[in-house]
């Protein structure tokens, strides 16, 4: 019996003979195919100080000390190579300049030959583009219709956005880690007018491009988008830190009325839940750790390291009794800069790392205001006072470096005598910003306030650029509390 062949059928085996002639081909002629990069991570994307390294994915292994010889960026950026398989890392070892656009090009390298007899393949070349984020900073207005408004300042692209209404009075401020947000604390115009501080806490956008990893991509929003976080109904905010990846808000606040009329309590609001007690715990002034997953608060004679997460939040990962405030941390969460009130009424500042190791870097009878990293770790930027000799008791505010290695201080910079002065250094290192606010008049009050609650009737914003061997300060405006975008 025969068996009939449906046209079907006929297809299917031309088919199937084609691909198998096609094959044959191929493998008799050998790979045409050329070495390419097939993935660049930075590609046409916002980098930041968070972003250590940029990775090229080939599609074959690679001569890699060929590729390490023609590689180039441009403008350069000083950096180190490691490869693994087919994938090239290129990791930063000097801050990335903000505000730059960047080449990355490779030509004329070959792939690792599989054989002897084979001649290995060049790769087609390749460029790519990526850009740093923008130069910019944000302060608070005092004069006129920017009175009391959050304020961005972009350097880069020399544009100036008035970020909050005109009926919220702004007294504090902190930036989400991509610099697309700004969480803060105001009050209602009407209210401050009237003498009455009762701020809530919100956010606002800033319109700045930027590549967060989450997918509600706030910086594809426009700038002043405001959206209310935590009430002021039955607690009074008085202090709030953002973790460091702005998963999480700690605030402290009073009760309003009833029982327990003024007792200050804990919170913490992680982003999509509800606010939370943190229960037990009590102290003053606080920081939320690099990790975000820790507080360091002032407990008694001494500083407490408390877990944010679990049950039992109130048992200390670590009690430093030596120290009284912590002023700033470095970025890796590798180090800490702590204050020691001594018993001769001096202050020490000191370093402390992870390891246990701490070291007395500073010790005077004036303050210590501000301790900033720099991006290497090599020195801290602070603000400090010393007492001027004499009967009458003054301290002389200035700027001063202090480097890590050797603890020699230098001098930057002698200020006037203006205790609630803040200081911001840029990301990348390469300026200072801080103000000079003057205090009001008790029968000419303003609407902008200090973080010392006092108001003030203007202030003076100024930066100092950090790559002269003599810098100099430039007025740039006026307002209080500068910060740098991340």
């Amino acid at each position: 019996m025969k068996h009939r062949i449906y046209p079907l059928d006929r297809i299917a085996i031309i088919m199937m003979a084609a691909l198998t002639f096609l094959i044959g081909l191929i493998i008799m002629g050998g790979d045409h195919t050329v070495p390419i990069v097939r993935d660049f991570n930075w590609q046409e994307k916002r980098v930041g100080m968070e972003d250590a390294a940029f990775i090229l994915s080939f599609n074959r292994p690679m001569d890699w000390p060929k590729v390490e010889e023609n590689l180039t960026l441009t403008p350069e950026l000083p950096g180190k190579l490691s490869w693994s398989g087919r994938r090239l890392a290129y990791t930063l070892t000097e801050p990335m300049p903000y505000g730059t656009e960047f080449k990355v090009q490779l030509s004329q390298v070959a792939e690792v030959g599989l054989s002897p007899n084979a001649q290995p393949k060049v790769m087609q070349p390749f460029s790519g583009t990526f850009r740093s984020r923008d130069r910019a900073y944000v302060y608070i207005g005092v004069n006129g219709e920017e009175s009391g408004r959050l304020i961005l300042q972009n350097l880069t692209q020399d544009q100036k956005t008035i970020l909050t209404p005109a009926d919220l009075v702004v007294t504090e401020f902190k930036p989400y880690p991509y610099g697309d947000r700004i969480l803060f604390a105001a009050t209602a115009k009407r209210l401050v007018s009237e003498g009455e501080f009762n701020p809530k806490l919100y956010t606002v956008t800033t319109g700045l491009q930027a590549n967060p990893p989450d997918l509600n991509n706030s910086s594809q929003k426009p700038p002043g988008e405001i959206e209310e976080i935590l009430d002021n109904q039955k607690y009074q905010i008085l202090k709030f830190d953002l973790a460091a990846d702005g998963s999480r808000i700690v605030v402290q606040r009073a009760l309003k009325e009833g029982t327990g009329l003024g007792q200050v309590s804990l919170w913490q609001l992680p982003t999509g839940k509800s606010i939370q007690l943190l229960e037990k715990v009590e102290g003053g002034n606080f920081l939320i750790a690099p990790d975000s997953q820790s507080l360091v608060i002032a407990q008694g004679q001494g500083l407490a390291i408390l877990p944010l997460e679990g049950s039992e939040n109130d048992q200390p990962l670590e009690f430093l009794p030596k120290f009284g405030m912590v002023l700033s941390f470095a970025r890796d969460g590798s180090a800490a800069t702590m204050l020691k009130f001594n018993p001769d009424f001096t202050k020490s500042l000191f370093l402390v790392t992870t390891q246990g190791q701490q070291t007395e870097l500073l010790k005077t009878s004036g303050s210590i205001l501000r301790a900033t990293f720099d991006p290497k770790k090599q020195l801290l930027y602070c603000l400090l006072t010393q007492v001027s000799p004499g009967e009458e008791y003054i301290e002389i505010l200035y700027l001063a470096t202090i480097d890590l290695a050797t603890q020699a201080e230098t001098r930057l910079l002698n200020l006037t005598n203006q205790r609630d002065t803040n200081m911001a250094l840029a990301p990348d290192g390469s300026a200072l910003l801080f103000d000079q606010a003057i205090e009001a008049s008790p029968d000419n009050p303003e609407i902008a306030q200090t973080n010392q609650d006092g108001s003030v009737t203007t202030s003076n914003l100024w930066i100092l650029l950090l790559d002269s061997s003599e810098p100099q300060p430039s007025s740039v405006g006026s307002g209080i509390d500068p910060k740098w975008l991340p």
